[in-house]
């Protein structure tokens, strides 16, 4: 899987040269007001695009967050895979969060399914089940197994999974991004309890989010 060394994502690269290029041309022209707004936007596209390090927790039976962004949900729902009840941890990205998505635990992609579909507010029940998505099968090192939505949102028009069917990723490993607002969800196994609680804001790769409470 192809890993960026930049600070920037390189799929937002042309589109910030673009916004520079427009300001630069504005400025030229003699255009102050659409060459502040030119700026601003550029400012913006930089910001969105950004993709920090962080500090992987060592913890062991930990799960940590998939994406940076605010709880909006924690609860019983149906898993997209199997159709079973399971808790599930959902995380809203507003524009002005780092939209990077990053692995909760370290495990293998058995499965990847992208489903076609509307461009509800991801922060809305409904996104989970009619929003454009791309849910990811995950059985992690103790052969519990996960699941993991990246969903579009209101503004969003592209998810990008850079992870394959069959790919072994270390927890925290950057796996893609989802442009503009938009929303990650995490079903847990049947022996993680959730840490976070609604209005709770997470750190990707870096906030754990659940813990393992019992051996099964």
């Amino acid at each position: 899987m192809l890993e960026p060394n930049t600070q920037i994502r390189p799929e937002g690269l042309g589109f910030i040269l673009l916004m520079v290029l427009v300001t630069l041309v504005f400025a030229l022209l003699g255009w102050p007001v659409p060459a502040l707004l030119g700026l601003v936007l550029s400012f913006l596209a930089v910001n969105f695009f950004r993709d920090p390090e962080r500090v992987i927790p060592e913890e062991p039976h930990v799960a940590v967050a998939p994406a940076d962004g605010r709880v909006v949900r924690v609860e019983t729902m149906p898993d997209p895979f199997t159709g079973e009840e399971k808790t599930a941890v959902c995380i809203f990205m507003n524009v002005f969060n780092v939209h990077v998505n990053r692995f909760p635990v370290s495990g293998q992609v058995r499965a990847i399914r992208y489903h076609p579909g509307k461009f509800f507010n991801a922060s809305l029940d409904k996104a989970s089940k009619d929003n454009e998505r791309c849910v990811l099968d995950i059985v992690d090192e103790e052969q519990k197994e996960w699941t993991m939505v990246q969903i579009a949102g209101l503004l969003a028009r592209r998810i990008i999974c850079l992870a394959e069917k069959g790919d072994v990723l270390p927890r925290g490993q950057r796996f893609g991004l989802i442009k503009l607002g938009s929303r990650v969800d995490l079903y847990l196994p049947a022996d993680y309890t959730s840490l976070v609680k609604v209005g709770e804001k997470t750190v990707a790769g870096q906030t754990i989010i659940a813990r393992r409470t019992m051996d099964h």
